[in-house]
């Protein structure tokens, strides 16, 4: 919200409040008219824009919502309309979104949480985990050179794989995974050089590879880049070996989603040598997922582009791109895209494996 529109929102919440003081008695007036004291009637004041607030929310909730963008949202300002944004005649979205809006503890109108120094988006539970940007916190990599990782997703969680942000500096190089882990790494910002068995391979934004567990090689950079990498002890079956993978994501095809509207590309083989995939997931402003899901699989997401809404568990987050989130197997979860432009995500994902 620009400063003009704060301005109108702060204007109008004066009015209320006014109407709503004189509705009481006038402000400074206690209990049978007597006078306050100068505390008494800071106190009454505060108690009427709380509630003024609270009131103003509420009265609005039968409209569609006239504008949403994420960093609204992150500031924790809402302004409400009548006017049907496009959200492609969703009913059950504004539903979720008007269910989001009446929890109290979702959001308060008018406040601007964002400038209260320990303000965060992120919140961890025991079964997810939402890790916004201003909460990811970087150090040197072990065995990586000129490289500083945030891990966001560890067995701590309770997960079995890691996934962690790389920011390689000039002249970088990594490391190699433990004996027995394999790697992912997708390309977010900038280029790598990724060089396996005396062969080079130059990735650039949305390019990724695949690299089996014990398999030599090696990931530099001689400018700044940001890649995203998740590892995983590999669950071998009998003959079956995974191969390389270098590609990007474009050259990956559409697949059908029976009963959804999202798009969905898979950046690996679905061989049963494979015991994980990265999905990427794309939706327009208005697209939802139907499918309210809860199963044994565990998914570690970094939201690529756009905006939106994310259910888990009993709780619904405004989300943005940057933000990561851990799921822990059988969290309910549910996934809706707002905004003006599409929402894109990457998401990990165990497969060919049984639980047991």
């Amino acid at each position: 919200m620009d400063g003009s529109r704060r301005d109108e929102a702060s204007g109008d919440t004066a009015a209320s409040c006014s109407k709503f003081e004189r509705s009481q008695g006038g402000r400074g007036q206690g209990e049978g008219g007597r006078r306050t004291t100068g505390e008494e009637a800071e106190a009454q004041t505060a108690r009427t824009v709380a509630a003024r607030r609270q009131n103003h929310c509420r009265e609005n909730l039968g409209f569609w919502l006239d504008e949403f963008d994420v960093q609204s949202s992150r500031e924790w300002k809402y302004r409400l309309g009548s006017r049907n944004i496009g959200f492609v005649g969703s009913a059950r979205l504004h539903s979720a979104v008007t269910a989001l809006m009446m929890s109290e503890s979702a959001f308060s109108c008018d406040f601007v949480l964002s400038d209260l120094p320990g303000f965060t988006r992120s919140v961890y539970k025991s079964d997810h985990a939402l890790i916004t940007p201003e909460s990811q916190v970087y150090s040197p990599l072990p065995d990586w050179i000129n490289t500083s990782g945030a891990y966001l997703v560890t067995p701590e969680m309770g997960s079995h794989f890691v996934m962690y942000l790389a920011k390689l500096k000039e002249n970088s190089r990594s490391g190699l995974p433990p004996h027995g882990v394999e790697r992912l790494i997708f390309v977010l910002q900038g280029g790598v050089t990724l060089t396996t068995a005396g062969n080079s391979h130059i990735l650039k934004v949305d390019s990724y590879a695949y690299l089996p567990p014990n398999f030599e090689h090696s990931i530099e950079s001689d400018s700044p880049a940001t890649i995203v990498v998740f590892e995983r002890r590999y669950a071998p079956l009998q003959n079956l070996v995974p191969e390389p993978v270098v590609s990007s994501t474009d050259r990956q095809p559409l697949l059908e989603t029976p009963g959804e509207i999202f798009e969905l590309r898979k950046l690996l083989p679905t061989s049963l040598a494979y015991d994980f995939n990265i999905h990427i997931m794309d939706f327009q402003p208005g697209e939802y997922l139907n499918v309210k899901e809860v199963h044994y699989n565990q998914h570690g997401l970094l939201l690529l582009e756009g905006q939106g809404i994310y259910r888990l568990g009993d709780s619904w987050y405004p989300v943005q791109a940057g933000d990561v989130i851990w799921m822990a197997p059988f969290v309910p979860q549910w996934y809706g895209a707002l905004g003006k432009t599409r929402s894109r995500y990457l998401l990990y994902k165990d497969v060919n494996r049984s639980p047991l």
